[in-house]
């Protein structure tokens, strides 16, 4: 019993210093630091089953092999498989396309108008054709006392060849024209005076002419053209041109040239006063080489043109140099491109292209040649879509010797039929010229085009007052619809701003220092229709001047009213 009390007195004894012994400790503080480290497992880390276990199975049964043997019986078979067939498109019927056609159309004013196209194969290399148009009107226009009737003929046959190296063609023929000089001048506009006159002016044309083109060799191409233009007043001009184009390689580089030769020589009986006839005559010898350099989006075209002159009537050279650079950019593919440059040449002026132009001149002309200086441009191109397209361009032209139409004078004791204010003459002067032009074209598909085109002028003079019967401003619409299989239809109209003209009455009144008289600018509209009866034959009406209007083209020259006409075309192969 002692002794269980000594033990239970040491126990007791031994946790009370315990107790003493934790408390004090409790009074410093301890600092402790955990050490977080995230979990890395690597593969040795993983468990691996290193036996393969084994089934202890008394039922276990082992499997039988099993042969199969197959018998091979010929069968009869009576199906066929059928072919494969491409399946059907439906495609349109093909446009047949004629060789020839031949076309007449009647109208008001007494009009009628002709036309004959023919080309025929002799063999697969030889081709021999014609041509043949004629337009002519009685006239009847109002409150004019002289005949205002017009005639224009052309005859023209061609004959072709090609061969294994080149091709050639050669063409001739003959045209025809006949006018009046029916505006007699206000002062002189009354019976006496048409009485006095014969306005019948009749132009003859005579050509022949060849080409030749070289499939692989260093001259490209090559032609010659002879013209013969007179008139029924012992005028006379003879003109010849001949021009080649050919490359020449220099150091692996291909320098394209043209070459070119252009004589003209003509007469007049008399000059307009009667005092004498007037002679002209010049040729001239043109070269013009030039370099294309292409780069990525960069086209440029690097060239000059030389030029001498022989004036035969006055024995006078001269020689020109003219720029001839052009360079365009794509600025967004097709969408946007810009162009520039600036060129320059010495243009033939003659009689046949003046009276094509203007057919009241009178038979007493200057004929020279025009020196135009240099002609610079700038502008943006492109395709706002796939079926719309525009142009937008300024150009600067610097022209010496430039020829402008200008009213001859009417006199009071005329004696020529072209003396009573009624016929155009040709002065020259230094003229500067600044134009903007726009254009734009539609093309929804094959069956609707639509187009605008339009440009304004202005003009700085040396010596004239004016840029006598140069239009401001000019604009055009056309547009074209296949209405259906059968129906087709078509309209168009031009604008041209207004003009400057001058005369004087020379007699017994003069008028030293006439004032510029103005021709009001006019609008023409005109529209067709037509039906297309079957492959080959087709029916069509026209209407011009729709809106009547009763403007003049040049001083003293009105126009024909509101005009209609109806014809019929037929196409054909012999």
């Amino acid at each position: 019993m002692k002794i269980k009390f000594l033990i239970t007195i040491f126990l007791i004894s031994t946790c009370i210093l315990l107790e003493a012994q934790e408390r004090t400790k409790d009074t410093i503080d301890d600092q402790v630091v955990n050490v977080v480290k995230p979990y890395t497992p690597t593969i040795s880390d993983a468990f691996k089953i290193k036996d393969t276990p084994k089934l202890n199975d008394s039922n276990m049964v082992k499997k039988k092999g099993v042969k199969y043997n197959i018998f091979s019986i010929p069968v009869a078979s009576t199906f066929t498989p059928a072919k494969g067939k491409a399946a059907n498109v439906d495609k349109a019927k093909p446009v047949k396309l004629y060789d020839n056609y031949a076309s007449v159309g009647v109208g008001s004013y007494t009009t009628l108008l002709g036309e004959v196209y023919l080309n025929h194969a002799l063999s697969n290399t030889e081709n021999v054709g014609g041509y043949f148009s004629h337009h002519s009107s009685s006239g009847g226009i109002q409150d004019v006392r002289l005949d205002t009737n017009f005639s224009k003929t052309g005859l023209n046959a061609h004959y072709s060849q090609k061969l294994r190296d080149f091709s050639w063609k050669i063409d001739g023929g003959f045209d025809l024209m006949t006018y009046n000089w029916y505006g007699l001048a206000g002062a002189l506009d009354d019976d006496t005076s048409a009485m006095a006159v014969d306005p019948t002016h009749t132009f003859n044309t005579f050509y022949l002419g060849g080409k030749l083109k070289f499939d692989d060799a260093i001259i490209n191409d090559g032609s010659v053209r002879f013209r013969r233009f007179g008139d029924n007043q012992n005028s006379g001009e003879n003109r010849f041109v001949a021009n080649t184009g050919f490359d020449v390689p220099i150091q692996g580089e291909t320098i394209n040239t043209e070459f070119y030769i252009d004589y003209i020589g003509g007469s007049f009986d008399r000059d307009f006063n009667n005092t004498g006839e007037i002679r002209y005559g010049n040729i001239t010898f043109g070269l013009s080489p030039s370099y294309q350099l292409k780069q990525d989006d960069l086209t440029v075209d690097l060239g000059v043109s030389l030029v001498f002159l022989n004036d035969t009537e006055f024995n006078d050279n001269k020689f020109f140099i003219y720029p001839n650079f052009e360079a365009s950019y794509r600025l967004v593919d097709e969408i946007l491109i810009a162009y520039g440059g600036i060129k320059g040449e010495l243009q033939q002026n003659s009689y046949y292209d003046f009276a094509t132009e203007n057919p009241f001149v009178s038979p007493t002309l200057t004929i020279a040649p025009t020196d135009q200086r240099y002609n610079g441009f700038i502008g943006l191109k492109g395709k706002l879509s796939n079926n719309v397209s525009y142009n937008i361009k300024g150009n600067y032209y610097a022209e010496e010797n430039k020829p402008l139409f200008k009213a001859n004078d009417a006199q009071t004791f005329a004696t020529e039929d072209y003396q009573f204010g009624n016929s155009f003459g040709v002065v020259y002067d230094d003229i500067k010229t600044f134009s903007v032009a726009g254009e734009l074209n539609i093309n929804i598909n094959r069956n609707f085009t639509l187009g605008f085109k339009g440009e304004y002028f202005n003009y700085n003079t040396d010596t004239q007052a004016e840029a006598w019967n140069l239009p401001d401003v000019t604009g055009s619409i056309f547009m074209d619809v296949q209405i259906s299989e059968k129906w087709f239809a078509g309209a168009s109209a031009f604008y041209v701003g207004e003009r400057k003209d001058q005369q004087s009455l020379v007699g017994v009144l003069v008028t030293p220092d006439p004032t510029p008289i103005a021709l009001d600018s006019y609008f023409d509209a005109n529209a067709h229709l037509g039906y297309k009866i079957n492959d080959q034959l087709s029916v069509f009406a026209k209407v011009n001047n729709m809106l009547n209007q009763d403007y003049q083209r040049y001083l003293n020259f009105p126009v024909q009213g509101i005009q209609a006409l109806a014809g019929a075309t037929y196409q054909f192969d012999f």
